[in-house]
């Protein structure tokens, strides 16, 4: 087993001032293409500290990833900790210059002096290119340990895991095959609840079901090697009928991109009209592509469910569009929805029992119920039903 860490940099990132969204897209990543990262740390902008770390997990690792610190800045550090752990200077590579020089040319820019700091990398070490950015990265080989240096930047980082390193890694090392992961999400029922359903589902050997939390959902994992796929395929038909009446979506996609996907297959429409949620339904909906028609963001009022079923089925006809989806106001813990359908409105109003949780999670729980009220009628399924948690006190079909 290949051994793969990775090293994040950043007093920002150490303090917790930004989210190391990095260090998570790599660890799927890694395990995707079969190698499950080992271990992740994250270092400070400390000259002293970034040569203590890569000393110290060089001597460990078969592979690190070194992510952050190759900036302009006197802040950006990774190039001379790695030229100080190995021992040797720093060296200024010419046709990256000349590289960076010709990006801002093209831009009408001049080059600022400090970027030159960013074509300098320690003496011996394995340029690695970066298409989309000014800060090239680097190999080196320490002790045991290939070790590459990346950029922070997301889109940057990307871009030269998938097309620098993994082929460097594939052709260097004789990878295993990537294991299977199962997923599906789940709304409307909490982790406890699920695991006391599933625990007695037996499983093959090496597979192992897994929980993953995110307020207002939970993902189950079915992970395993891929030698178990068939047995593993088989436990999950078991899975997907004990889970059927709260799961969302199966996969990746997201409800958002199932809707998106299922109301195209139909040629419909969608008009959205929010309270509550105050636009947060119809900007889900429009970032997945969702065929959206005129819709409204309303103060929130007090409004009986009859009356929100009728402006829901007007703003339909207003707009010339199949189908629209309505959140209404938040009014003594209550909420209603409506959903106008060429079968019908359907309507529902809904209490909640939590309510230590702050307003985004609140507004995130309501236009996720929302979607799912579509989702329910473009399966066929009951528009309205119990979201576990959730008590519904009223529903209507006019």
């Amino acid at each position: 087993m290949i051994r793969v860490e990775m090293l994040s940099t950043g007093d920002e990132v150490l303090h917790g001032q930004i989210v190391d969204t990095n260090a998570a897209w790599l660890a799927d990543e890694l395990f995707q293409h079969g190698l499950p990262m080992t271990s992740r740390s994250t270092v400070g902008d400390s000259l002293q500290a970034l040569v203590a770390a890569l000393t110290e997990r060089s001597q460990i690792a078969d592979v690190l990833i070194v992510n952050g610190g190759l900036g302009p800045t006197s802040d950006d550090l990774s190039a001379q900790a790695a030229a100080t752990a190995l021992g040797v200077g720093l060296e200024l590579h010419q046709p990256w210059l000349e590289k960076m020089e010709a990006f801002f040319a093209s831009r009408g820019k001049p080059m600022a002096a400090s970027n030159r700091k960013q074509a300098e990398i320690p003496a011996g070490a394995e340029l690695v290119d970066n298409p989309v950015g000014t800060a090239c990265g680097f190999a080196i080989k320490l002790n045991r340990c290939w070790i590459f240096f990346t950029p922070g930047v997301p889109s940057e980082f990307k871009v030269m895991v998938g097309q620098q390193i993994l082929p460097r890694l594939k052709q260097h090392y004789t990878l295993p095959e990537p294991p299977i992961c199962l997923r599906l999400t789940t709304f409307g029922r909490g982790e406890s609840d699920l695991a006391g359903e599933l625990e007695s589902l037996p499983l093959p050997e090496g597979v192992v079901m897994g929980y993953r939390s995110s307020m207002p959902i939970i993902e189950l994992k079915l992970t395993g090697p891929a030698s178990q796929r068939v047995a593993m395929e088989q436990s999950w038909q078991q899975v997907r009928l004990m889970m059927a009446e709260c799961t969302i979506f199966e996969g990746t996609e997201g409800l958002p991109a199932l809707l998106a996907r299922l109301l195209q297959q139909r040629g419909l429409t969608l008009s959205v009209s929010e309270q509550f949620s105050a636009g947060l339904l119809q900007w889900q909906l429009a970032s997945a592509g969702v065929a959206l028609a005129a819709g409204n963001v309303l103060p929130s009022q007090p409004e009986s469910l009859p009356v929100l079923a009728a402006r829901t089925a007007a703003l339909a006809q207003s707009n010339g569009s199949a189908l629209a989806l309505s959140v209404g106001g938040f009014t003594d813990e209550q909420l209603g929805f409506a959903l106008h359908t060429p079968d019908g409105t359907f309507a529902q109003q809904v209490k909640f029992n939590v309510s230590r949780d702050g307003l985004k999670t609140r507004q995130e729980v309501v236009a996720m119920m929302a979607m799912n009220m579509l989702r329910r009628w473009l399966k066929g399924s009951d528009v309205t039903t119990g979201h576990g948690w959730i008590d519904v006190v009223e529903t209507i079909k006019v």
